[in-house]
């Protein structure tokens, strides 16, 4: 039979601990003692008399704990029954002591010899056992040497084999010593059934018992009965209530007091039941949507529920669009409630604001206001609670959602402002009285004519706000349009040799893809050629720091070599380089931003590994950040897209996607010269190199 999956977790998913039990061969009950104790049990039962508590006269032996253990007793090989076998822990209890007459009155000692003060000790323990149908009782005689024979010491056990009961049953065991000492000891046990124990081919009603699992398909639970193909069994899914009841199972019906319940179709068969779902929190979340919250008329209501709940309820007043319900400790205190019971609410009327909270474990479970339906929507009304003292003297506050304000009083809440005019409404009998007793009353006062339809203010506020909204847009429309493009980044460079710039070409197209708004001279020969490296440049580093990018400085060997002659001369020679190097024409006006402390957050520099070392950069431009690349990939890239750059992960990612595209063109520059393929260019204008 499919089912949902919420079965399968909630019902047989913590499979139980299989159990694997002693062997016991033969029908005699034995009885057996720890070390240095000798004991012997007597033949048959006896009567259970546990009679009245003595005085000991000494010290005496008393049972302090019990002990159980399952075992099976077996008469041939495959006819075995379970059986208890119990453990009592014995101790020494009391102690000599010489009798106060004999000191008091000087009279000489009993002429009789006194007993020895190290004598052994011996008593007769009484195991009583119950599991219905069964009764009985057995005696075990203890016999403690001397030499063990400590007060207040524990002496050691005896252990009886054993009283047979039947699976699943409860058994209870009392112990204690005749005479009786002390108060009995009791234990009681529940034994599990066939499916806690290793016995399918031992105890013969388990053997016929079918044997039920649960396997899982996906969303699909299926129950998995293991039987004999000529066997029959009945199957039944039940609620653990009073009563008889058909239950049609679906997925909502998953509920803690669901039961499954298996056994074969023969006279006085063994049934396995489980309910798998007691403790389970979806199932306790499940009963909850399930519960419903009733009005009876006139004044009753019922909490229905499929099981058992702990839960409490309490009245409520909401008011409507105000916060949480408040709580009415009068007139319903919090009480436990009684599923499927109906219970009476002590009001003279209903209320549409009045509702009824029910709470498990100080935890909100179930709200309704149950009046709604049949009084319309929530009212505008407010609450007045009224306290009555001796000599009738009477007080009375609002309720508000910052608690109950005084009517008469100088707070700045709306209770407060009208309290004179809702006094006068009480007063002429236009509030509706709720409730009433000795101690106070509620009423229910309306707002309607206290409500003043401000529209004009209202629209004006509306338009207000709709103006600073169009003005902020406005004042964010150029920010949000640079931001959908990316930050401008403009990258120099010293065009050392042909596959140097085959890099910075891969990595001017790999930032594009972060996305940034990237400026190199290798995409803007023809501008390069109109304007003169100087003049482009200048546009460029405008454009780029007047829209907060950055200007990004590529070390290399050659711009190193181009650093130094800056510093050391006035510049180097005309026509030293190409018509199209922006590099050296651009260090005229990056070196006084640096020499002037103009450079940070304006510049960041960057170098490729293998090709320069970072000692190679000149301590001038170390004033910026200075990234190797592709080492320090993901510190470069959020340099430059700024604070407003993706996350770290995200981050992370495009740093990956960088690396990647950078370095086939790192290694034909890193190879020795002569072995590198020609390459081609990069960039959405590579091929515009005129």
């Amino acid at each position: 039979m499919p089912m949902p999956w919420f079965l399968l977790s909630l019902a047989l998913g913590r499979s139980p601990v299989v159990l694997s039990l002693e062997r016991l061969e033969g029908l005699q009950d034995a009885a057996r003692c720890s070390p240095g104790l000798s004991c012997h049990l007597w033949d048959g039962d006896v009567v259970c008399l546990p009679g009245s508590i003595v005085s000991a006269p000494g010290p005496v032996l008393v049972p302090t704990s019990l002990q159980t253990e399952l075992v099976r007793r077996c008469y041939q090989e495959t006819d075995c029954d379970l059986c208890v076998r119990v453990a009592v822990h014995l101790a020494v209890h009391g102690h000599w002591e010489k009798p106060e007459d004999e000191e008091k009155l000087g009279r000489a000692a009993d002429p009789e010899p006194e007993e020895p003060r190290n004598a052994s000790l011996q008593a007769q323990v009484v195991l009583s056992f119950q599991a219905y149908p069964t009764a009985r009782c057995v005696l075990l005689e203890v016999q403690v040497p001397a030499a063990l024979v400590q007060p207040g010491q524990s002496v050691g056990s005896v252990v009886f084999d054993c009283f047979e009961a039947a699976l699943g049953t409860e058994v209870q065991i009392w112990s204690y010593t005749q005479p009786r000492y002390q108060k009995e000891l009791n234990l009681t046990r529940q034994l599990p059934d066939c499916r806690g124990l290793e016995v399918q081919d031992s105890i013969q009603s388990c053997r016929a018992l079918p044997w039920l699992s649960v396997t899982a398909d996906g969303d699909n639970v299926h129950l998995v009965l293991d039987v004999s193909e000529e066997q029959s069994f009945g199957l039944s899914l039940y609620w653990n209530q009073t009563g008889p009841q058909t239950i049609p199972l679906n997925q909502t019906d998953i509920v803690p007091c669901l039961c499954v319940q298996v056994w074969p179709l023969e006279p006085d068969s063994v049934r396995t039941s489980i309910c798998p779902f007691t403790e389970d929190p979806r199932a306790h979340r499940n009963l909850w949507r399930a519960a419903r919250l009733q009005l009876l008329p006139p004044r009753g209501w019922r909490l229905d529920a499929p099981c058992s709940l702990h839960a409490q309820a309490t009245l409520c007043w909401q008011a409507p669009g105000r916060g949480p319900c408040q709580p009415l400790v009068p007139p319903l205190p919090r009480e436990n409630v009684t599923v499927n019971m109906a219970l009476e609410f002590p009001l003279l009327k209903g209320h549409p604001n009045l509702c009824v909270q029910v709470s498990s474990w100080e935890k909100l479970q179930l709200q309704e206001c149950l009046w709604a339906d049949s009084l319309g929507p929530l009212k505008d009304d407010m609450l007045l609670v009224e306290a009555r003292g001796p000599q009738d003297n009477r007080s009375f506050c609002a309720l508000e959602p910052s608690g109950c304000t005084p009517l008469l009083s100088r707070a700045s809440t709306r209770a407060a402002r009208l309290g004179e005019q809702l006094l006068q409404d009480l007063h002429s009998g236009q509030c509706l009285q709720l409730w009433d007793d000795d101690l106070g009353a509620l009423w229910a006062c309306p707002m309607d004519k206290y409500i003043h339809q401000r529209w004009v203010l209202v629209w004006l506020a509306c338009l207000l706000f709709a103006a600073a909204l169009f003005l902020l847009f406005l004042l964010k429309k150029d920010h949000v349009k640079t931001a959908a493009r990316g930050r401008a980044a403009l990258l120099l460079y010293s065009a050392d040799d042909a596959g140097f710039e085959r890099l910075v070409g891969a990595l001017a197209s790999a930032l594009c893809q972060v996305p940034l708004r990237v400026a190199v001279d290798l995409w803007s020969r023809r501008e390069l050629s109109a304007q003169g490296p100087l003049a482009w440049f200048h546009a460029q580093r405008r454009r780029t720091v007047q829209e907060g990018g950055l200007v990004v400085l590529i070390f290399s060997p050659g711009a190193v070599a181009l650093c130094r002659e800056w510093l050391q001369d006035a510049g180097p020679a005309p026509g030293a380089h190409g018509p199209h190097d922006a590099f050296a024409a651009s260090l005229s006006c990056v070196l006084p931003d640096f020499l002037q402390g103009r450079a940070p957050g304006r510049y960041v520099g960057a170098y490729f590994d293998g090709l320069l070392h970072a000692d190679a950069v000149p301590a001038l431009f170390r004033a910026v950040p200075v990234f190797p690349l592709p080492s320090q990939l993901p510190a470069f890239l959020g340099s430059l897209q700024g604070p407003r750059g993706p996350r770290p992960g995200r981050l992370g990612e495009r740093a990956e996607q960088v690396a990647r595209a950078l370095q086939p063109a790192l290694d034909s520059c890193l190879r020795p010269p002569g072995t590198a393929g020609m390459g081609r260019g990069m960039g959405p204008e590579a091929g515009d190199r005129t």
